[in-house]
């Protein structure tokens, strides 16, 4: 049998227990490693000089580290409440020292471990790290000797070590054994090389087993670094050439031209505008008419920061279509959404709405919690290939809903939705993909890498802004404050957001909204909705909306409530008696966070402000100052200004620029896995490169990829690239087409 399965083996694929034992091999399965391959793709994950000590400051109780040091003292001795010896050696990176220790039942074992460790010796200690009597200890940890006394290689001395990530059995210089041993059974011929040998040639790349061997056993710090260099430009071309590829798969369908048409609905759009499009409304809004005239199907990304007018943009593409005989369709997130983008689309259209005068717009609503009889006609009048204008939620999805002359498909906020649901959705047509969520240029480039992008920076006129100031939650004075300029705002005729993180107290319904408020008798006057004891729990809608409402402040005045938990209709309703004024103040989750266009509201108070990221804090921020009004945003926060939340927080204060607060929100971060799931700065896809720090090579490599896949759209004379391409997993291909 094993004969058999051997058979089937390459070099690349052989087991590692076959070369190296069953006991390594099941350590190595362990960091998930199993084949040659794996072992050999296992890079250091830094690297140390024999004559340059790795720092012991960064060592924590309970990990599995290995650090280079220097022997200062060794001593054994018998120990005191029990039979055997114990052997004590002081180490040093020459800034901070670590004790080693090891026990044995006879002292022979001990001498020998003291006749190695002789002062001035360099080694790597591995082990996991203890502590005794309050100080920081390694026990019986495995070393292997970097310096002999009296036989000094300087040659030797001058080559890097690498250091691999390992477990307590398995140390770093193990590893490395493993991969000494492995190594030689592996050949150029193994690694088929994806980076094509011109691009290779041009920015001065070694090879791919070059560099592996490089990475490996490096002669230099130069050498290494030029190695991990190579392979930040694999894989920046290995997902540029997955984009481009996948970007012209979509452009190689045909789709429907539909060309400007002088003195059309656009035309009688713009001359009935009562605002002037800004310049880089007009400059983006010429950019799609160029797609949509033309027969390759637009893939577009229009981003823009908050308020600066996409929809706008969005709508005229549609008119052009509309203008053409085709249909448009609008797939928002939310029924809150939806229903606010039908507000803002009649609105803008005025008298070219259906039934507003003659020739006009139909302008139709597709929800999930429609109205059967509804629901009927408009599917009716969509199937006939009426041109319209349908605005929808996933219910735009259902196979039910037929739309045969569809020209143009927008998606507003992509990230709401899946792969298949995108596809599904544009059906072939000119698609237009609208984010309000700001894109450092890598991050675009990364993950929208098979859209065409287009940006809007300015601001309508008008536009009075937004200040935003930080408010500390323990501040009673301030708090107060907070409440009084809610008042203030209701009585000066405008509406009021106060943002929750939760829908309910999280600590149980039974104790009501007393966990927030505290004792209403003593704390309503004062406004206070947080004291010591409730520091580990999060402002619900609830339970701030129950404490506003006995307000002396507030008084008279009508507080709502909004949450994903509320049906469509009682949603539409409570956003009604916002917008009249029934109910100004309006406590709610972050299902206002995009979209929701109300120019009466001038404040935003955002409980626990530090849970929120920038991004969202941003969006949220958007919901205020967009009439004539200046905009008041309070960020409440319980965090002190020294934390990273407070740095946040600050940094959202500092700006109300979008682009800005993308780039330092990245920053903050790190820029994660934005080719997968995870949001924070763990686990990325990416092992070398990074979308924050190397944004001139996934230009370059994105340039060459686009140029390479355009004249081999089947990469036939790259197949080593079209393999690794295959290779990208779904995870991370869902991810590229979805986000």
């Amino acid at each position: 049998m094993d004969a058999v399965a051997s058979d089937a083996w390459t070099a690349r694929t052989t087991p590692l227990a076959h070369l190296l034992g069953k006991r390594t091999a099941a350590q190595l399965e362990r960091l998930g490693l199993h084949t040659a391959e794996d072992l050999a793709l296992d890079f250091p994950f830094r690297y140390t000089r024999r004559g340059e000590l790795m720092p012991i400051a960064g060592v924590r109780e309970g990990e599995a580290v290995t650090v280079v040091a220097r022997v200062l003292d060794a001593s054994m001795r018998p120990m005191h409440q029990r039979r055997g010896f114990i052997l004590n050696v002081s180490v040093t990176d020459g800034t901070q020292a670590l004790e080693l220790t090891f026990f044995g039942r006879n002292p022979r074992p001990l001498k020998f471990h003291e006749s190695r460790l002789q002062p001035g010796v360099i080694a790597t200690f591995s082990g996991t790290v203890g502590s005794y009597r309050g100080e920081l200890q390694l026990t019986h940890p495995d070393y292997e000797l970097v310096e002999e006394p009296g036989a000094v290689d300087a040659e030797r001395l001058a080559q890097p070590i690498g250091i691999y990530h390992g477990t307590e059995k398995l140390p770093s210089w193990k590893v490395a054994k493993a991969v000494a041993t492995v190594l030689p059974t592996l050949s150029a011929q193994d690694f088929p090389d994806p980076l094509p040998a011109t691009y290779r040639a041009d920015h001065e790349l070694p090879e791919l087993f070059e560099a592996i061997c490089t990475l490996h056993r490096p002669e230099s710090d130069e050498a290494w670094q030029r190695a991990q260099r190579r392979f930040k430009h694999e894989e920046a071309f290995v997902l540029q050439a997955a984009l481009a590829t996948r970007a012209e798969q979509v452009k190689a369908r045909a789709a429907t031209a539909f060309p400007v048409h002088p003195g059309g609905l656009v035309d009688r759009f713009d001359a009935a505008l009562p605002f002037t499009l800004t310049a880089g409304q007009r400059r983006v809004g010429a950019e799609i008419s160029d797609d949509l005239a033309s027969t390759r199907p637009m893939q577009r990304l229009l981003q823009g920061d908050v308020g600066s007018g996409k929809t706008v943009v969005a709508l005229r593409a549609m008119l052009q279509v509309l203008d053409g005989g085709g249909q448009a369709a609008l797939l928002a997130p939310t029924e809150v959404l939806a229903y606010q983008h039908l507000d803002t689309i009649r609105k803008l259209l005025g008298p070219l709405e259906w039934g507003a005068g003659p020739d006009g717009v139909r302008v139709e609503i597709l929800t999930g919690s429609l109205a059967a009889s509804q629901r009927r006609t408009t599917l009716a009048h969509l199937a006939g290939g009426t041109p319209a204008i349908v605005v929808g939620t996933h219910a735009l999805l259902s196979d039910a809903v037929q739309l045969p002359y569809l020209g143009l498909a927008v998606i507003d906020e992509q990230h709401r939705f899946g792969v298949d649901q995108r596809a599904q959705f544009s059906r072939g047509a000119h698609t237009l993909v609208m984010t309000a969520t700001p894109i450092p240029r890598t991050i675009a480039m990364s993950a929208f890498g098979d859209l065409d992008v287009s940006t809007l920076t300015e601001l309508p006129a008008g536009r009075t802004g937004v200040t935003t100031t930080i408010v500390p939650a323990f501040k009673r004075a301030w708090m107060d404050r907070v409440w009084e300029r809610a008042a203030e705002e209701v009585r000066g005729g405008s509406r009021v957001f106060v943002v929750c993180p939760r829908i309910s107290d999280d600590r149980g319904s039974e104790q009501g909204s007393s966990t927030l408020v505290g004792d209403a008798a003593s704390d309503s006057a004062s406004g206070v909705l947080f004291d010591d004891a409730d520091a580990a729990s999060l402002a619900s809608v609830e339970g701030v909306s129950g404490f506003l409402r006995t307000l002396p402040a507030l008084a008279g005045i009508g507080v709502g409530v909004l949450h994903g938990r509320m049906s469509a209709e009682e949603k539409t309703a409570q956003m009604e008696r916002f917008v009249s004024g029934v109910e100004p103040v309006l406590v709610s989750t972050t299902v206002i966070e995009v979209g929701v266009d109300v120019p009466d509201a001038t404040l935003m108070v955002i409980m626990d402000a530090d849970f929120f990221g920038l991004s969202q804090l941003h969006q949220l921020r958007g919901r205020i100052g967009r009439g004539v009004k200046p905009g008041l945003c309070l960020a409440v926060t319980r965090s002190a200004a020294s934390t990273l939340a407070g740095q946040r927080l600050a940094a959202f204060a500092a700006t109300a620029d979008g682009f800005k607060l993308a780039e330092k929100d990245l920053e903050l971060r790190s820029e994660g896995d934005v080719l997968g799931s995870s949001q924070s700065g763990t686990g990325s896809h990416l092992h070398f490169l990074s979308v924050r720090k190397d944004e001139e090579i996934i230009a370059t490599a994105r340039e060459a990829a686009r140029t390479l896949v355009g004249e081999d759209p089947a990469l036939v004379s790259q197949p080593a690239l079209a393999e690794a391409v295959a290779r990208l997993d779904t995870e991370r291909a869902e991810y590229m087409e979805k986000d």
